[in-house]
């Protein structure tokens, strides 16, 4: 039995010998996130993607530490997908758009020129801002980015903290442009609200990451939408805009592969497209680090394990880097 027992153990050994760190590090990755494929050839395939992102990771994170760059990188969910597949993902998040509805539009908001602003502002340590949001494989940033901004107007005027219903936008607000999981604009959300009478709750009305029937009931509408308004597009307007508004709904270029796989640091990224937008977020505040690198501070909505805990840091004043002063917008309450 003792012999027996030897030889189980050698064995084991010498079967460990064969698996490799980053046979470690795969497994690992796959349980923390939950990851499972369909036959041993994609799993195959999606290693083999994950391994060049890691190889990405580590090389841009050695440049990191020695100061080279402002930012790091991080093996989060999308590390077994390439650029490609993430692009074509984003590719659903914003709908058909028409310029002409902005370059029209009379309700821009002003800066008051030489006004003083804030050196830094975060709306988060103010209350405006709700929990990290998921809004899974469903392309439906534009409404987390449009319910975004409403929580922080119905917080400044309830001094109560409420999630709003992002499904009540994907199921019931088609007639106004929107579609569903397929894409929308968060201003087309703020015509809907004004519309059919307000939002419900997230607890009323919960997300399901799928489009289904229009549910809203009207008797349970908690959040209410009076107009909204454009931000004059520079970032200048855009600082006046968060610091005396609140939360801003903004659209940004979220296509580069340095953007897939952000960890945490001041996110600056000179081949970031200002004009080719991707993808809607909220902009919840700005500063400085280190007081040379300005920034503005952003929640996504693709849950804690990307980025900072959900949150990236933008680079400000930079040409606009990101595009994301290019179509911001507010709702009034």
């Amino acid at each position: 039995m003792g012999v027996l027992l030897v030889l189980t153990a050698l064995v084991v050994v010498a079967g460990a010998a064969n698996v490799s760190l980053e046979d470690l590090e795969f497994h690992d990755w796959k349980v923390k996130f939950g990851k499972s494929y369909g036959s041993v050839e994609e799993e195959s395939q999606r290693k083999m993607i994950w391994l060049d992102n890691r190889k990405l990771v580590l090389e841009h994170n050695m440049l990191a530490d020695q100061g080279i760059k402002s930012y790091r990188l991080g093996m989060n969910h999308f590390a077994d997908m390439d650029n490609q597949e993430y692009q074509q993902m984003l590719n659903g998040c914003l709908g058909s758009f028409n310029e002409s509805e902005i370059e029209s539009a009379t309700m821009f908001l002003q800066p008051v020129e030489g006004a003083a602003l804030p050196r830094a502002v975060n709306w988060r340590k103010r209350g405006y801002v709700t929990r990290v949001k998921d809004q899974s494989h469903c392309g439906s940033c534009w409404a987390f980015s449009a319910a975004g901004a409403l929580e922080g107007q119905m917080y400044k005027k309830t001094k109560k903290l409420v999630s709003l219903s992002e499904q009540q936008l994907v199921d019931c607000s088609r007639s106004f442009g929107n579609h569903g999981c397929r894409g929308g604009w968060p201003y087309k959300a703020f015509k809907y609200i004004k519309s059919s009478g307000g939002l419900e709750k997230m607890s009323t009305y919960p997300y399901q990451a799928k489009e289904g029937e229009c549910r809203f009931n009207n008797a349970r509408a908690w959040a209410k939408c009076s107009n909204y308004k454009w931000v004059k597009p520079t970032e200048n307007a855009l600082q006046s805009a968060v610091a005396k508004i609140g939360p801003i709904s903004v659209l940004i270029n979220a296509s580069r592969h340095s953007f897939q796989l952000y960890e945490s640091g001041v996110y600056d990224e000179p081949n970031c497209s200002s004009s080719k937008l991707s993808h809607a977020v909220l902009l919840v505040g700005y500063g400085t680090e280190g007081n040379t690198q300005d920034y503005w501070l952003v929640k996504n909505s693709w849950g804690v394990n990307w980025g900072d805990k959900g949150y990236i840091k933008m680079s400000r004043n930079k040409n606009n880097q990101c595009g994301i002063a290019k179509h911001a917008v507010y709702p009034e309450v």
